[in-house]
């Protein structure tokens, strides 16, 4: 006999990971952002 389905389990399951995998992906371009180098500063050798 087939199971009954549960939706909203389902749902919330397929929520639950994806939200899992969006908050790993932000924490590892967080990670990546603060361990690159700082070199998007101007140059403050100026001659006039």
């Amino acid at each position: 006999m087939a199971r009954k389905p549960n939706y909203s389990f389902e749902r919330k399951e397929r929520e639950r990971l994806k939200a899992e995998k969006k908050a790993k992906r932000a924490a590892e371009k967080q990670e990546a952002r603060e361990t690159k180098p700082e070199t998007a500063d101007p140059p403050t050798d100026t001659e006039e």
